[in-house]
C-alpha cells in the first residue's frame, strides 16, 4: 500500500511541474514582440509649387513651396534660393508651418509694397467658409536678397496692394465687413485706418501705438454690406 502510495505522489509530483512549467511565459516568443519594428508610412507630397522666373530678382532667386501629409498631420516646408556666381542655387532660407491640407496653397506671386520685385503669398486657412482667404505673405527684399516673414499677415484676410493710397489693404467679411489699410513696417502690418460697415458706418484713424480715432461714427450706411473701399477719407 506504501508503495502506491509513493507512486501516485510521484506521478502528482510531476504533473503539477509541467502544469507550473507550462504557466511560464514564452521568453523568447516576448523577446520577439518587444523587438518588433514599427514602420511608419513616409510622408505624403500633396502639391509642389516652384519658381525662378518671377519671385525676387527673376532667374537669380528661386521659391519652392511643397506641401506634406504624414499620418497625424499636414505641413508646409518653404525654400528660398539665390543663384551663386558659379550658377547654381544655393540655399538661403526654410521655412516650415503646420498646414490644413483641405485647402491646398494656392500659391500667388504679386508685388505688395510696389518696389518692382514680385512677393509670394499661400492660403494656410480657411476661414468665413471660404469668405476670407487667410495667407502668410512673405515680402521680398532686395537689398538682403531674402524673404521677409509677415508673422502678423494671417490676422488680414483678403490682403491685396493698394495703388491709391500706395499701401496695403484686407478685407474681412463678418456679419458685415471690414476694409483695414496696412502699412508694412520691418516683419510686421501696422494698422492705420479702417472702414467697418453694417447697419452702421465707422471709419477709424489709428496711430502708431494703436490709438484710435474716428473720422465717422455711426452713421447710417448707404453701401452695401460687403463693400471693400479703395479710400477711407473720403470714402471710395
Amino acid at each position: 500500500m506504501g508503495q502506491y502510495l509513493f507512486i501516485i505522489s510521484l506521478l502528482l509530483f510531476s504533473w503539477q511541474t509541467k502544469q507550473g512549467q507550462s504557466s511560464k511565459p514564452d521568453i523568447g516568443t516576448a523577446s520577439k514582440k518587444e523587438t518588433k519594428l514599427v514602420i511608419k508610412k513616409e510622408a505624403e507630397l500633396l502639391e509642389h509649387f516652384v519658381d525662378s522666373t518671377n519671385i525676387g530678382k527673376p532667374k537669380k532667386n528661386k521659391f519652392e513651396l511643397s506641401l506634406f501629409r504624414n499620418s497625424d498631420s499636414s505641413y508646409v516646408i518653404l525654400h528660398f534660393y539665390v543663384k551663386s556666381n558659379q550658377n547654381k542655387w544655393l540655399l538661403k532660407q526654410k521655412f516650415n508651418f503646420s498646414a490644413d491640407d483641405i485647402s491646398g496653397c494656392f500659391t500667388e506671386l504679386s508685388d505688395f509694397n510696389n518696389d518692382g520685385f514680385k512677393d509670394v503669398t499661400y492660403k494656410s486657412a480657411i476661414a468665413a467658409r471660404g469668405a476670407n482667404d487667410v495667407r502668410r505673405l512673405f515680402i521680398y527684399d532686395a537689398r538682403k536678397d531674402q524673404l521677409i516673414y509677415i508673422k502678423n499677415s494671417e490676422n488680414y484676410p483678403n490682403l491685396m496692394y493698394n495703388k491709391k493710397l500706395n499701401c496695403i489693404d484686407a478685407f474681412l467679411v463678418h456679419g458685415g465687413s471690414t476694409t483695414v489699410f496696412l502699412k508694412i513696417e520691418k516683419d510686421t502690418l501696422r494698422e492705420f485706418a479702417s472702414v467697418n460697415l453694417d447697419d452702421k458706418i465707422n471709419v477709424q484713424l489709428i496711430d502708431k501705438n494703436g490709438n484710435r480715432r474716428y473720422l465717422i461714427r455711426n452713421k447710417k450706411n448707404t453701401f452695401d454690406p460687403y463693400t471693400r473701399f479703395k479710400n477711407f477719407s473720403p470714402l471710395e
